[in-house]
């Protein structure tokens, strides 16, 4: 194992972000990384540790950490993390968990750096075969990825964790032993401490050729990425949305393809084949009338006008009101985004004896700016376009009990302001924004 291979797989990326978890692997990793730094000056680093609270250890791990970080001049971020309950199990929950972490430290410029090999590698091979996988989960990791508008890079793929011990000795580093990779209840533990050995005794190279096996799916998905791309294209629209009409003419294989390909260019996580076909029965083809949809982690999977759209998971506000006394100062939403008031001329200014607040639902007949006639709330929402997830989020501007604007779609003409008069413009502002 040289220093050398290990810069070559990370260039010709300068700024790192390493995830250390303490372990032999992040350990090897980071030293390696700090040698480079030596010699380059150029190149910067920083640690991030993910304390998942599940080992009566963790907080022992946290020292450790800090400890090597300190001796090898890297800075460390240490991120606690809860797990969601979500039916997937503890290893995959964990594993969302620390990449969200990932997601949120990185810093422009930075690459992600993780410490995966070869052993790893194969482990995640027979996973795939487990869960039924196609040639996308077949495929297994890749040195290079794209990864949070940036790049994870696994530098150590190639090699085998033998070579990582090697390294370690010779460098006489330490490193933490988490009692939980000794339970063979987790999957992932039940291959590498019973099936991998077995198999490496009966055929030496068996990781090699699992990796070998994971290059060749991985080159037939690319392949299918660049001859599906430009039909993809075609069917997706300016929000992300996928067309249903031209996936009923297509066959089954084609047309799960295309969904797997929409899925990942919104950065999901990659759905079984029953999940795929139940996308396509419960919301692509369910009957005109139903509002379906199809819930995978943090995000649903919705229908409407005859497209799919990705949709984040959202909490129903009917019940909720919010005064805004002061209207100076931006109003927090439920959900995050923030409102706020400028001078303008849309909005008229509340009279003295009107209180501000906002709701999200609305009852009688409105009459809205630029419309002739009243309305009830949902044939303005379905005149405008709006899908049904966007309504029932949109905050509602109210004087007293009377609409007054709905943000980023309309106004009242009881909220309109009158000409010449100093109004206002409400702002809706997205959260990180």
């Amino acid at each position: 194992m040289s220093l050398k291979s290990v810069i070559d797989a990370l260039q010709p990326y300068r700024h790192f972000l390493v995830a250390f978890s303490g372990g032999l692997d992040s350990t090897v990793l980071l030293h390696q990384l700090a040698c480079w730094r030596e010699q380059s000056p150029d190149v910067t680093l920083r640690a991030i540790h993910i304390h998942h609270g599940l080992s009566a250890n963790a907080d022992a791990w946290v020292a450790h950490c800090r400890q090597v970080c300190s001796g090898l001049e890297v800075p460390l971020e240490v991120v606690r993390v809860t797990l969601a309950d979500e039916g997937l199990g503890v290893e995959a929950h964990a594993r969302e968990a620390r990449y969200d972490a990932f997601r949120a430290a990185l810093q422009p410029g930075e690459a992600l750096v993780t410490a995966q090999h070869l052993d790893d590698q194969c482990e995640t091979l027979l996973l795939a075969l487990k869960r039924g996988s196609g040639p996308a989960g077949l495929s297994g990791m890749s040195v290079e990825s794209a990864f949070a508008g940036t790049t994870l890079l696994r530098p150590l793929l190639n090699l085998r964790r033998d070579a990582l011990e090697q390294w370690a000795a010779k460098h006489q580093l330490r490193w933490i032993e988490d009692e939980s990779n000794g339970d063979d209840a987790y999957d992932r533990n039940f291959l590498r401490l019973r099936v991998v050995p077995l198999l490496t005794e009966r055929w030496p190279h068996f990781a090699e050729a699992a990796a070998r096996s994971a290059a060749l799916c991985g080159e037939q998905e690319h392949l299918l990425d660049e001859l599906l791309a430009e039909e993809l294209a075609t069917l997706t629209g300016a929000q992300g949305q996928l067309a249903i009409e031209p996936l009923l003419k297509v066959s089954d294989s084609r047309r799960g393809a295309l969904l797997r390909r929409w899925l990942a260019a919104h950065q999901a996580m990659m759905p079984s084949r029953a999940m795929l076909e139940r996308i396509w029965r419960e919301v692509a083809l369910a009957r005109d009338d139903a509002n379906p949809l199809v819930r995978l982690g943090d995000f649903e999977v919705r229908r409407y006008q005859q497209q799919l759209w990705w949709v984040p998971t959202y909490e129903r506000q009917n019940a909720t009101q919010l005064e805004w006394a002061d209207m100076t100062q931006p109003l927090p939403l439920p959900s995050g985004d923030t409102l706020r008031f400028s001078e303008g001329t849309e909005i008229r200014a509340p009279n003295a004896d009107e209180h501000v607040s906002v709701r999200y639902t609305a009852s009688g007949t409105l009459h809205i700016v630029g419309r002739s006639g009243g309305r009830k709330l949902k044939k303005i929402w379905q005149e405008l376009g709006v899908a049904p997830w966007l309504r029932e989020t949109t905050p509602l501007l109210f004087y007293n009990e009377t609409l007054i604007a709905a943000a980023g779609y309309f106004v009242t003409l009881d909220g309109q302001c009158r000409e010449g008069d100093v109004g206002l413009a409400m702002i809706r502002q997205k959260n990180g924004q």
